[in-house]
């Protein structure tokens, strides 16, 4: 007899974590039903492409057997990123591990999804289903959604992301500004309207850094540019000012003031973005920690978001959900379970946040091209596959 025998089992948030666990759960019979904010399995562009890692992202599917599947739509083109400074000159190219020990080959976030929600049960995914607030119920949890209607629940897990509705019931933890905000831009069909940025960018993927600023972009499947303007700044205010610049013009006068001292050969990518979004970076404490509950808890970035800069999210998100799986699926109940996991992941994550904080010091550190370039060269020292395949300027 397992945790979850004869237990009703709601995991609020269908990204990659939430989805993981439902199946991972599925596979020995669980009842589980997922409720997701999207009003579609396609409502959202999914944003950037995933590195998974051996041994959390792709340990996770390797359990869930969806490894398969995975090579089925990963993408073998994204198996390099190239760095340069503000000016577009060339510092690195890094080769990217794409099988082998130590891989990390790349997919799609929106194949990511699909896979993972192919493998779930048709009625396991309530769309549209907007999470206001968890109360505790004779034992359970019920769940009050924006639609009115109320879920009852024996175990509940938020998986809703940075900004989750659940964290509050779990934890009075609340994540804190990095002091760092990403401007998310989409570019359509970039080989004609940006040529010679697609060119520099060599059909892979490229950061530019330098000033305390940073640019990321990598292509996309249907022939579009994603990129994403690091700026380092004490308070995230400029949301407004960006969200009005509604011509090529005033976007490219964000960008001049934003990135002083950048070349202009930067510029097209504002002026011709279909969309910027506004995110502030978020980070939970490295040495949070919480009283657990005896049937609900977080994985993910509802548990432990944290920057960018050092690609776990995703593969926290997932290895969270193996560990936790498991504990559900081996404890003999879900308070020992629960407690067992998060003894777990506050002990993993504290590394973890860590890390990323260093590695986010050094992407926006007056001397970040320098800095950079010399940690994946180390990258490439440590690994067998992993090696430079050039360090020309342009």
């Amino acid at each position: 007899m397992s945790a979850i025998d004869g237990k009703k089992i709601a995991i609020v948030g269908g990204g990659p974590g939430g989805l993981t666990l439902a199946r991972l759960l599925q596979m020995h019979g669980a009842e589980v039903a997922v409720y997701e904010r999207d009003t579609s399995r396609d409502a959202r562009i999914q944003g950037s492409a995933l590195d998974l890692h051996e041994d959390s992202g792709l340990a996770a599917l390797q359990a869930a057997g969806l490894m398969d599947a995975f090579w089925a739509n990963h993408r073998s083109d994204l198996d390099r990123l190239r760095l340069t400074d503000q000016h577009g000159t060339i510092l690195h190219d890094h080769q990217r591990t794409m099988s082998g020990a130590g891989k990390r080959p790349e997919i799609e976030r929106g194949p990511l999804r699909e896979l993972l929600l192919e493998s779930l049960h048709a009625d396991t995914v309530h769309w549209d289903r907007k999470l206001e607030s968890a109360v505790h119920h004779d034992g359970k949890v019920a769940l009050q959604f924006a639609d009115g209607d109320t879920v009852l629940a024996d175990i509940v897990i938020g998986c809703d992301g940075a900004n989750s509705r659940l964290r509050a019931f779990v934890t009075p933890n609340r994540p804190y500004y990095v002091g760092i905000t990403l401007v998310e831009g989409s570019v359509p069909a970039a080989k004609d309207t940006v040529p010679e940025l697609w060119d520099l960018l060599g059909g892979a993927a490229l950061m530019a850094l330098g000033n305390e600023r940073t640019l990321g972009m990598g292509t996309k499947p249907d022939g579009s540019l994603l990129f994403y303007a690091g700026v380092k700044s004490p308070v995230p205010n400029g949301k407004q000012q960006l969200e009005e610049a509604g011509t090529a013009g005033k976007r490219k006068a964000w960008f001049y003031a934003n990135f002083e001292g950048w070349s202009e050969r930067w510029a097209p990518l504002f002026a011709e973005a279909s969309s910027l979004v506004w995110r502030p970076l978020l980070s939970c404490p490295a040495d949070q920690y919480w009283d657990s509950l005896p049937n609900a808890t977080l994985i993910g970035d509802a548990a432990h978001v944290m920057p960018p800069y050092a690609g776990e999210g995703v593969n926290m998100a997932m290895l969270d959900a193996l560990v936790l799986s498991r504990q559900l699926l081996n404890g003999r109940d879900a308070a020992s379970a629960i407690t067992a996991y998060e003894t777990e992941m506050f002990a993993r994550m504290r590394h973890m946040a860590e890390d990323t904080m260093s590695n986010t010091e050094i992407f926006y550190a007056p001397d970040a091209s320098t800095k950079v370039v010399a940690m994946f060269q180390g990258f490439a020292r440590r690994s067998s596959g992993d090696v430079p395949v050039s360090a020309a300027s342009n």
